[in-house]
C-alpha cells in the first residue's frame, strides 16, 4: 500500500472522491462504514443518489467546482439509503492536479464525538487521577481537622453562632465527598472479561432504581430477546447503567417521567481507529428518557470530569461512566433535546474463540 492509500484509509471520517460527473470515484472505509455498504457497490453510482442532504448543496457544490473553491456547511441532516440522517459538517474541496474532481468529507456530530470520546476520557480521566492523588493527601487531612474544630467550636456556641458551624462541618463533608468520588478513578480496577447477559444487568439496575432513587419512574423494557451475550464485567457494567437510569431521574420533575431501557443488535456497527483497523462493537444499548434534556452548553461535554447540568453536581458519574465503557473497548454517545434524552452504549459480543471455550 502507498502512502497516499495509507492516508485514505487511515481519515477518521466518511471521505468521497467525486469525479467530473458526480460520480462516486472511491470511498474511505469510514465511508463504507456511513453507507453502510461496500465501496464496490457504490463507485461508479451519482453520489447524490447515495446521500441525501437537507440543504439546497447541489449548486454550491458545482459552484465550488467551477471556481476551484473549497466548501464549508454546518449543521446538516445527511443520511443514505441504509441510515437515517445524522446531523454533519461537510468540507468539500477540488482535488489539486484533477480537474473536476472534488473530495467530501462528512463529519457526523455523534459519531465524530464518539470516535473521538475514547482518548479524550482516557486524558481526562489521567488527570483526575493525579489531581486525587494530590487532593488527597493535600486536602483531605486538613479538611478532618477544621471539621473536628468546628465540630469542638459548637459545643459553647448560641444557637445563631452553631448555624455557621453547621455550615462548616456540612460543606467539610461535602468536600471530602467529592474527593472521595475523584479518587474512584484511581481505584478503579481493570474490568474483569466474562460473557455477559445484559438483559440481566439491566433488570438488576432497572430493580435496584425503582426501589430507591428511581421510584417515582415509570421504566419499560424493550429488548431484543435473540441478543448474544456481550463481553464485558458486569458489575462495571451494571454500575454504568446505575448512573445513567440516576441522571435520567434526577433530571425528571417530581411527578416523575418514563425510562425506556432498548437493546438491538447492529451488525454492521464498527468502532473505526485513525490507523484504519476497526472493532466490531454489535451490541446496542440505549437509555432514553422522556426528560427536560442536557443543557446546549455542555452537551459537547457532559462525558469530561466536573461538567455538570445539575446545581451542585460534581460532574463526575458520566465521566465515570465513560471511562468504564472506553475500558471495555466500548463507545458510549447521547443525543439530547427536550423531550428525549438518548445514551447509547455500543459493546463486543463475546469473542468467537472464547464462545467455543465455553461451548467446548
Amino acid at each position: 500500500m502507498t502512502r497516499d492509500q495509507t492516508i485514505w484509509a487511515s481519515l477518521p471520517v466518511p471521505a468521497i472522491l467525486i469525479d467530473e460527473g458526480d460520480r462516486i470515484l472511491d470511498v474511505n472505509a469510514a465511508a463504507e462504514g456511513f453507507f453502510n455498504a461496500s465501496s464496490k457497490s457504490v463507485i461508479g453510482t451519482p453520489v447524490w443518489d447515495q446521500i441525501a442532504i437537507d440543504a439546497p448543496i447541489e449548486e454550491a457544490f458545482s459552484r465550488a467546482r467551477e471556481k476551484g473553491t473549497p466548501l464549508f456547511v454546518n449543521d446538516i441532516d445527511v443520511g443514505t439509503g441504509n441510515r437515517a440522517p445524522l446531523q454533519c459538517a461537510l468540507q468539500i474541496a477540488p482535488l489539486s492536479g484533477f480537474p473536476g474532481q472534488m473530495i467530501m468529507m462528512i463529519s457526523p456530530r455523534e459519531l465524530a464525538g464518539r470516535m473521538t470520546q475514547s482518548h479524550s476520557v482516557k486524558s481526562a480521566a489521567q488527570s483526575a487521577i493525579g489531581m486525587a492523588e494530590m487532593l488527597a493527601h493535600e486536602i483531605k487531612n486538613p479538611l478532618a481537622g477544621i471539621t473536628g474544630a468546628a465540630q469542638l467550636l459548637s459545643m459553647n456556641l448560641s444557637q445563631e453562632d452553631l448555624e455557621l458551624t453547621d455550615l462548616i462541618v456540612a460543606e467539610s463533608r461535602r468536600i471530602v465527598k467529592l474527593l472521595e468520588q475523584v479518587e474512584q478513578f484511581g481505584n478503579l480496577s481493570p474490568p474483569d472479561m466474562k460473557p455477559v447477559n445484559v438483559h440481566d444487568v439491566l433488570d438488576r439496575a432497572r430493580r435496584s432504581a425503582l426501589l430507591g432513587f428511581g421510584a417515582h419512574m415509570k421504566i419499560i423494557e424493550d429488548y431484543d430477546p435473540s441478543l448474544p451475550l456481550a463481553w464485558g464485567d458486569p458489575d462495571q457494567l451494571l454500575q454504568v447503567v446505575l448512573n445513567l437510569l440516576k441522571n435520567a431521574s434526577e433530571a425528571a420533575d417530581t411527578r416523575g417521567g418514563t425510562i425506556r431501557l432498548h437493546t438491538y443488535f447492529e451488525h454492521s456497527f464498527r468502532l473505526r481507529r485513525s490507523d484504519g483497523s476497526g472493532r466490531s462493537l454489535p451490541l446496542q444499548i440505549e437509555i432514553i428518557d422522556d426528560g427536560p434534556g442536557l443543557p446546549e452548553d455542555i452537551r459537547g461535554d457532559i462525558f469530561d470530569p466536573f461538567v455538570s447540568g445539575r446545581e451542585n453536581g460534581t460532574g463526575l458519574g458520566l465521566a465515570l461512566v465513560s471511562k468504564i465503557v472506553s475500558d471495555h473497548g466500548g463507545w458510549i454517545s447521547v443525543t439530547s433535546v427536550p423531550g428525549r434524552t438518548v445514551f447509547r452504549l455500543s459493546l463486543a459480543r463475546v469473542p468467537r474463540e472464547q464462545e467455543n471455550k465455553e461451548n467446548g
